[in-house]
Protein backbone atom coordinates (compact mmCIF):
# COMPACT_ATOMS: atom_id res chain seq x y z
CA UNK A 1 0.00 0.00 0.00
CA UNK A 2 1.36 3.43 -0.92
CA UNK A 3 1.67 6.02 1.89
CA UNK A 4 -0.80 8.93 1.90
CA UNK A 5 0.35 12.25 0.40
CA UNK A 6 0.65 14.09 3.80
CA UNK A 7 2.62 11.16 5.26
CA UNK A 8 4.86 10.98 2.20
CA UNK A 9 5.57 14.73 2.44
CA UNK A 10 6.44 14.36 6.14
CA UNK A 11 8.84 11.50 5.40
CA UNK A 12 10.54 13.44 2.59
CA UNK A 13 10.92 16.53 4.80
CA UNK A 14 12.32 14.48 7.69
CA UNK A 15 14.89 12.83 5.44
CA UNK A 16 15.91 16.20 3.99
CA UNK A 17 16.26 17.69 7.48
CA UNK A 18 18.39 14.78 8.69
CA UNK A 19 20.60 15.06 5.62
CA UNK A 20 21.11 18.79 6.22
CA UNK A 21 21.89 18.19 9.90
CA UNK A 22 24.54 15.67 8.97
CA UNK A 23 26.29 18.03 6.58
CA UNK A 24 28.61 20.98 7.04
CA UNK A 25 27.31 22.49 3.81
CA UNK A 26 24.01 23.30 2.15
CA UNK A 27 22.92 24.23 -1.34
CA UNK A 28 21.57 27.75 -1.82
CA UNK A 29 19.96 29.40 -4.83
CA UNK A 30 19.14 32.94 -5.94
CA UNK A 31 17.08 34.02 -8.92
CA UNK A 32 17.56 37.28 -10.84
CA UNK A 33 14.07 37.98 -12.14
CA UNK A 34 13.06 40.10 -15.12
CA UNK A 35 9.94 41.45 -13.44
CA UNK A 36 6.72 41.83 -15.42
CA UNK A 37 5.68 45.39 -14.57
CA UNK A 38 2.18 46.85 -14.27
CA UNK A 39 1.05 49.76 -16.41
CA UNK A 40 2.04 53.07 -14.84
CA UNK A 41 -1.02 54.65 -13.22
CA UNK A 42 -1.87 56.85 -10.26
CA UNK A 43 -5.23 55.10 -9.82
CA UNK A 44 -5.63 51.72 -8.10
CA UNK A 45 -6.50 48.76 -10.30
CA UNK A 46 -9.04 46.16 -9.19
CA UNK A 47 -7.87 43.44 -6.76
CA UNK A 48 -8.46 40.90 -9.53
CA UNK A 49 -6.20 42.76 -11.97
CA UNK A 50 -3.53 43.16 -9.27
CA UNK A 51 -3.56 39.43 -8.51
CA UNK A 52 -3.43 38.58 -12.23
CA UNK A 53 -0.22 40.62 -12.61
CA UNK A 54 1.30 39.05 -9.51
CA UNK A 55 0.40 35.57 -10.72
CA UNK A 56 2.28 36.20 -13.96
CA UNK A 57 5.43 36.94 -11.99
CA UNK A 58 4.83 34.05 -9.61
CA UNK A 59 4.48 31.72 -12.60
CA UNK A 60 8.07 32.59 -13.53
CA UNK A 61 9.30 32.38 -9.94
CA UNK A 62 7.62 29.01 -9.44
CA UNK A 63 9.53 27.51 -12.35
CA UNK A 64 12.80 28.80 -10.90
CA UNK A 65 11.89 27.40 -7.47
CA UNK A 66 11.06 23.99 -8.93
CA UNK A 67 14.32 23.91 -10.88
CA UNK A 68 16.34 24.92 -7.82
CA UNK A 69 14.69 22.20 -5.73
CA UNK A 70 15.32 19.59 -8.42
CA UNK A 71 19.01 20.52 -8.28
CA UNK A 72 19.07 19.95 -4.52
CA UNK A 73 18.74 23.51 -3.19
CA UNK A 74 17.62 23.87 0.42
CA UNK A 75 16.70 27.57 0.10
CA UNK A 76 16.05 30.07 -2.69
CA UNK A 77 15.96 33.88 -2.53
CA UNK A 78 13.91 35.91 -5.02
CA UNK A 79 14.26 39.67 -5.63
CA UNK A 80 12.81 42.79 -4.08
CA UNK A 81 9.77 43.98 -6.06
CA UNK A 82 9.87 40.59 -7.81
CA UNK A 83 6.12 39.94 -7.60
CA UNK A 84 4.54 43.31 -8.48
CA UNK A 85 7.25 45.71 -9.66
CA UNK A 86 7.72 49.33 -8.61
CA UNK A 87 5.57 51.75 -10.64
CA UNK A 88 3.31 52.85 -7.80
CA UNK A 89 1.93 55.71 -5.79
CA UNK A 90 0.80 55.01 -2.25
CA UNK A 91 -2.79 54.59 -3.43
CA UNK A 92 -1.96 52.56 -6.54
CA UNK A 93 -0.03 49.85 -4.66
CA UNK A 94 -2.82 49.16 -2.17
CA UNK A 95 -4.58 46.37 -4.19
CA UNK A 96 -1.29 44.45 -4.26
CA UNK A 97 -0.87 44.37 -0.47
CA UNK A 98 -1.83 41.60 1.98
CA UNK A 99 -2.04 41.49 5.77
CA UNK A 100 0.98 39.42 6.79
CA UNK A 101 0.68 38.01 10.33
CA UNK A 102 3.47 37.61 12.85
CA UNK A 103 5.19 34.23 12.21
CA UNK A 104 4.54 33.34 15.87
CA UNK A 105 0.99 32.36 14.81
CA UNK A 106 2.43 29.09 13.41
CA UNK A 107 0.64 29.28 10.05
CA UNK A 108 0.91 27.27 6.83
CA UNK A 109 -1.13 29.28 4.29
CA UNK A 110 -1.04 26.42 1.77
CA UNK A 111 -3.03 24.09 4.04
CA UNK A 112 -5.03 26.70 5.98
CA UNK A 113 -5.69 29.59 3.54
CA UNK A 114 -8.86 30.88 5.27
CA UNK A 115 -7.43 31.25 8.78
CA UNK A 116 -6.82 34.98 8.29
CA UNK A 117 -7.98 37.57 5.76
CA UNK A 118 -7.66 36.50 2.10
CA UNK A 119 -3.98 36.12 1.24
CA UNK A 120 -3.68 34.45 -2.18
CA UNK A 121 -0.05 35.51 -2.66
CA UNK A 122 1.05 34.10 0.69
CA UNK A 123 -0.96 30.95 -0.02
CA UNK A 124 0.73 30.42 -3.36
CA UNK A 125 4.25 31.11 -2.03
CA UNK A 126 3.59 28.71 0.83
CA UNK A 127 2.50 26.00 -1.62
CA UNK A 128 5.59 26.59 -3.77
CA UNK A 129 7.79 25.96 -0.75
CA UNK A 130 5.76 22.99 0.48
CA UNK A 131 5.37 21.27 -2.88
CA UNK A 132 9.10 21.51 -3.64
CA UNK A 133 10.32 20.99 -0.02
CA UNK A 134 12.47 24.12 -0.12
CA UNK A 135 12.71 27.35 1.88
CA UNK A 136 11.37 30.25 -0.21
CA UNK A 137 12.25 33.91 0.38
CA UNK A 138 10.08 36.51 -1.36
CA UNK A 139 9.38 40.25 -1.22
CA UNK A 140 5.75 41.40 -1.00
CA UNK A 141 3.73 44.24 0.57
CA UNK A 142 2.18 44.23 4.04
CA UNK A 143 -0.76 46.39 5.17
CA UNK A 144 -1.69 47.13 8.77
CA UNK A 145 -4.73 49.19 9.87
CA UNK A 146 -4.29 51.99 12.39
CA UNK A 147 -6.46 54.72 13.92
CA UNK A 148 -6.34 58.25 15.28
CA UNK A 149 -5.15 57.07 18.71
CA UNK A 150 -1.83 56.31 17.01
CA UNK A 151 -0.06 59.66 16.42
CA UNK A 152 1.93 58.16 13.55
CA UNK A 153 -1.08 56.73 11.72
CA UNK A 154 -1.23 57.95 8.10
CA UNK A 155 -4.30 59.89 7.01
CA UNK A 156 -5.63 56.90 5.04
CA UNK A 157 -5.74 54.79 8.21
CA UNK A 158 -3.14 52.18 7.37
CA UNK A 159 0.56 51.42 7.39
CA UNK A 160 2.11 49.97 4.24
CA UNK A 161 5.42 48.12 4.46
CA UNK A 162 7.97 46.77 2.01
CA UNK A 163 8.19 43.23 3.40
CA UNK A 164 10.24 40.06 3.07
CA UNK A 165 8.60 36.74 3.94
CA UNK A 166 10.23 33.35 4.42
CA UNK A 167 8.37 30.03 4.14
CA UNK A 168 10.08 26.83 5.27
CA UNK A 169 10.05 23.55 3.37
CA UNK A 170 6.66 22.64 4.90
CA UNK A 171 5.21 25.96 3.73
CA UNK A 172 5.09 27.53 7.19
CA UNK A 173 5.67 31.28 7.55
CA UNK A 174 8.87 31.46 9.61
CA UNK A 175 10.02 35.06 9.11
CA UNK A 176 8.59 38.48 8.28
CA UNK A 177 10.77 41.57 7.89
CA UNK A 178 9.62 45.16 7.29
CA UNK A 179 12.25 47.16 5.40
CA UNK A 180 13.59 49.89 7.67
CA UNK A 181 15.83 51.96 5.37
CA UNK A 182 13.57 52.92 2.49
CA UNK A 183 15.08 54.33 -0.67
CA UNK A 184 13.93 57.89 -1.33
CA UNK A 185 11.61 56.86 -4.17
CA UNK A 186 9.67 54.37 -2.02
CA UNK A 187 7.01 56.88 -1.03
CA UNK A 188 4.34 54.18 -1.30
CA UNK A 189 5.64 52.59 1.91
CA UNK A 190 5.96 53.60 5.57
CA UNK A 191 9.00 53.36 7.80
CA UNK A 192 8.60 50.86 10.67
CA UNK A 193 8.65 52.60 14.05
CA UNK A 194 11.74 50.63 15.09
CA UNK A 195 14.33 48.65 13.12
CA UNK A 196 13.67 44.91 13.13
CA UNK A 197 16.42 42.31 13.56
CA UNK A 198 14.80 39.18 12.11
CA UNK A 199 16.49 35.78 12.38
CA UNK A 200 15.38 32.16 12.16
CA UNK A 201 17.05 28.81 12.71
CA UNK A 202 17.21 25.99 10.15
CA UNK A 203 18.86 22.56 10.09
CA UNK A 204 21.55 24.21 7.95
CA UNK A 205 22.43 27.34 9.92
CA UNK A 206 21.11 30.57 11.41
CA UNK A 207 19.72 33.07 8.92
CA UNK A 208 19.02 36.79 8.99
CA UNK A 209 17.05 38.82 6.47
CA UNK A 210 17.03 42.43 5.27
CA UNK A 211 16.29 44.31 2.04
CA UNK A 212 18.33 46.23 -0.53
CA UNK A 213 19.17 49.70 0.88
CA UNK A 214 19.43 48.22 4.40
CA UNK A 215 22.87 46.85 3.56
CA UNK A 216 24.39 50.35 3.83
CA UNK A 217 23.37 50.88 7.45
CA UNK A 218 24.24 49.56 10.89
CA UNK A 219 20.63 48.62 11.65
CA UNK A 220 19.67 45.98 10.86
CA UNK A 221 22.58 44.70 8.75
CA UNK A 222 25.54 45.03 11.12
CA UNK A 223 23.42 44.17 14.18
CA UNK A 224 22.41 40.86 12.62
CA UNK A 225 26.00 39.88 11.95
CA UNK A 226 27.85 41.28 14.94
CA UNK A 227 25.30 40.91 17.77
CA UNK A 228 23.05 38.08 16.62
CA UNK A 229 25.80 36.02 14.95
CA UNK A 230 23.91 34.85 11.87
CA UNK A 231 25.64 32.47 9.47
CA UNK A 232 23.89 33.56 6.28
CA UNK A 233 22.14 36.77 5.21
CA UNK A 234 19.14 36.69 2.86
CA UNK A 235 19.09 39.74 0.62
CA UNK A 236 16.25 40.47 -1.83
CA UNK A 237 17.25 43.61 -3.72
CA UNK A 238 16.42 45.89 -6.63
CA UNK A 239 19.94 47.22 -7.07
CA UNK A 240 20.68 49.97 -9.57
CA UNK A 241 24.40 49.73 -10.24
CA UNK A 242 26.18 53.03 -9.64
CA UNK A 243 29.83 53.37 -10.58
CA UNK A 244 32.36 53.48 -9.11
CA UNK A 245 31.53 52.03 -5.69
CA UNK A 246 27.99 50.64 -5.69
CA UNK A 247 28.18 48.00 -8.40
CA UNK A 248 26.13 45.03 -7.26
CA UNK A 249 28.49 42.07 -7.56
CA UNK A 250 31.62 43.83 -6.31
CA UNK A 251 29.92 45.63 -3.42
CA UNK A 252 27.88 42.68 -2.19
CA UNK A 253 30.85 40.35 -2.44
CA UNK A 254 33.00 42.80 -0.49
CA UNK A 255 30.27 43.09 2.17
CA UNK A 256 30.15 39.32 2.66
CA UNK A 257 33.95 39.14 2.91
CA UNK A 258 34.12 42.08 5.30
CA UNK A 259 31.33 40.75 7.55
CA UNK A 260 32.49 37.15 7.42
CA UNK A 261 29.11 35.63 6.51
CA UNK A 262 27.33 34.17 3.49
CA UNK A 263 25.20 36.66 1.54
CA UNK A 264 22.48 35.35 -0.78
CA UNK A 265 21.80 38.31 -3.07
CA UNK A 266 18.83 38.11 -5.48
CA UNK A 267 18.46 41.12 -7.77
CA UNK A 268 15.74 42.25 -10.13
CA UNK A 269 16.72 42.38 -13.80
CA UNK A 270 15.93 45.51 -15.80
CA UNK A 271 18.69 46.70 -18.10
CA UNK A 272 17.00 50.04 -18.86
CA UNK A 273 17.43 50.91 -15.16
CA UNK A 274 20.87 49.25 -14.90
CA UNK A 275 19.44 46.60 -12.55
CA UNK A 276 21.47 43.41 -12.73
CA UNK A 277 24.05 41.55 -10.70
CA UNK A 278 23.33 38.87 -8.13
CA UNK A 279 25.19 36.03 -6.51
CA UNK A 280 26.02 33.69 -3.67
CA UNK A 281 28.84 35.35 -1.75
CA UNK A 282 30.98 33.93 1.05
CA UNK A 283 33.71 35.20 3.40
CA UNK A 284 36.23 33.76 0.96
CA UNK A 285 34.76 35.42 -2.14
CA UNK A 286 31.96 34.71 -4.63
CA UNK A 287 30.75 31.11 -4.89
CA UNK A 288 28.67 32.06 -7.94
CA UNK A 289 27.58 35.35 -9.49
CA UNK A 290 25.86 36.72 -12.57
CA UNK A 291 25.86 40.08 -14.36
CA UNK A 292 24.04 40.68 -17.65
CA UNK A 293 23.46 44.16 -19.05
CA UNK A 294 22.50 43.03 -22.55
CA UNK A 295 19.60 40.57 -22.48
CA UNK A 296 16.19 40.67 -20.79
CA UNK A 297 16.35 37.17 -19.36
CA UNK A 298 16.33 36.05 -15.73
CA UNK A 299 18.95 33.73 -14.29
CA UNK A 300 19.06 31.01 -11.62
CA UNK A 301 22.27 30.49 -9.65
CA UNK A 302 23.13 27.68 -7.23
CA UNK A 303 26.16 26.97 -5.05
CA UNK A 304 27.18 24.79 -2.13
CA UNK A 305 27.97 26.94 0.91
CA UNK A 306 29.31 26.36 4.40
CA UNK A 307 26.53 25.91 6.96
CA UNK A 308 28.53 27.71 9.66
CA UNK A 309 31.20 29.81 7.88
CA UNK A 310 32.95 30.86 11.09
CA UNK A 311 33.59 27.21 11.97
CA UNK A 312 34.92 26.32 8.54
CA UNK A 313 38.64 25.39 8.41
CA UNK A 314 38.99 27.73 5.42
CA UNK A 315 37.39 30.73 7.20
CA UNK A 316 39.71 33.72 6.66
CA UNK A 317 41.81 34.45 9.75
CA UNK A 318 41.45 37.75 11.59
CA UNK A 319 43.74 40.50 10.33
CA UNK A 320 45.46 43.11 12.49
CA UNK A 321 44.86 45.94 10.05
CA UNK A 322 46.91 48.51 11.98
CA UNK A 323 49.93 46.23 11.95
CA UNK A 324 49.33 45.36 8.32
CA UNK A 325 49.17 49.03 7.30
CA UNK A 326 52.47 49.88 9.01
CA UNK A 327 54.24 47.19 6.96
CA UNK A 328 53.11 48.47 3.58
CA UNK A 329 56.00 49.86 1.58
CA UNK A 330 55.35 52.61 -0.90
CA UNK A 331 55.55 51.33 -4.46
CA UNK A 332 58.38 52.87 -6.50
CA UNK A 333 57.15 55.66 -8.72
CA UNK A 334 53.97 56.33 -6.71
CA UNK A 335 52.87 59.92 -7.35
CA UNK A 336 51.19 62.51 -5.18
CA UNK A 337 47.47 62.35 -4.60
CA UNK A 338 44.82 64.72 -5.98
CA UNK A 339 41.19 65.52 -5.18
CA UNK A 340 38.16 64.78 -7.32
CA UNK A 341 34.38 64.59 -7.01
CA UNK A 342 32.26 61.47 -7.35
CA UNK A 343 28.52 62.19 -7.08
CA UNK A 344 29.13 65.34 -5.00
CA UNK A 345 31.61 63.61 -2.65
CA UNK A 346 35.24 64.81 -2.65
CA UNK A 347 37.61 61.83 -2.89
CA UNK A 348 41.38 61.69 -2.52
CA UNK A 349 42.80 59.84 -5.54
CA UNK A 350 46.07 58.35 -6.65
CA UNK A 351 46.54 57.46 -10.31
CA UNK A 352 47.57 53.89 -11.10
CA UNK A 353 50.26 54.63 -13.66
CA UNK A 354 51.99 51.25 -13.82
CA UNK A 355 50.82 47.92 -15.21
CA UNK A 356 51.37 46.37 -11.80
CA UNK A 357 51.60 48.07 -8.47
CA UNK A 358 51.16 48.43 -4.76
CA UNK A 359 49.30 51.64 -3.96
CA UNK A 360 47.89 53.27 -0.84
CA UNK A 361 45.68 56.35 -0.65
CA UNK A 362 44.35 57.95 2.54
CA UNK A 363 41.75 60.54 3.46
CA UNK A 364 41.32 61.32 7.12
CA UNK A 365 41.35 58.06 9.05
CA UNK A 366 40.42 55.92 6.04
CA UNK A 367 43.22 54.30 4.04
CA UNK A 368 42.74 52.06 1.03
CA UNK A 369 45.49 49.76 -0.15
CA UNK A 370 45.56 48.00 -3.51
CA UNK A 371 47.84 45.34 -4.95
CA UNK A 372 47.00 44.99 -8.62
CA UNK A 373 48.08 43.83 -12.06
CA UNK A 374 46.51 45.08 -15.30
CA UNK A 375 46.01 42.57 -18.09
CA UNK A 376 45.54 45.34 -20.64
CA UNK A 377 45.34 49.13 -20.63
CA UNK A 378 44.50 51.39 -23.55
CA UNK A 379 46.15 54.76 -24.01
CA UNK A 380 42.87 56.58 -23.50
CA UNK A 381 42.12 54.86 -20.18
CA UNK A 382 42.95 56.22 -16.73
CA UNK A 383 42.67 54.19 -13.54
CA UNK A 384 42.72 55.63 -10.03
CA UNK A 385 42.47 54.43 -6.44
CA UNK A 386 40.32 56.65 -4.24
CA UNK A 387 39.34 57.05 -0.60
CA UNK A 388 36.44 58.95 0.93
CA UNK A 389 36.18 59.42 4.70
CA UNK A 390 32.71 60.90 4.96
CA UNK A 391 28.96 60.50 4.77
CA UNK A 392 27.07 60.28 1.48
CA UNK A 393 23.42 61.17 0.89
CA UNK A 394 23.15 64.75 2.12
CA UNK A 395 20.00 65.50 0.10
CA UNK A 396 17.88 62.96 1.98
CA UNK A 397 17.10 62.32 5.62
CA UNK A 398 19.87 59.77 6.20
CA UNK A 399 23.51 59.23 5.33
CA UNK A 400 25.59 56.16 4.71
CA UNK A 401 29.25 55.32 4.65
CA UNK A 402 30.97 53.36 1.89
Amino acid sequence: MLPSQPLLHTVVFALAALQALASDTFIAAVYEHAVILPDATDEPVSPGDALALMNKNMDVLEEAIKEAAQQGAHIIVTPEDGIYGWRFTREAIYPYLEDIPDPAVNWIPCTDPTRFTPAPVQERLSCMARNSSIYVVANIGDKKPCNSSDPGCPSDGRYQYNTNVVFDSEGKLVARYHKYNLFRRETQFNYPKEPEAVTFETPFGKFGVFTCFDILFREPAVVLVRKLQVDTMLFPTAWMNVLPFLTAVEFHSAWAMGMGVNLLSANTHNISLAMTGDGLFTPEGPAAYHYDSRTEEGRLLLAELSTHPRLSPTYPPAVNWSLYATRIKKFPGEKDTFSGAVRRDIFTFSELRCKAGNYTVCQGKVCCHLVYEMSNKSKDEVYVLGAFDGLHGSLIKYHWQV
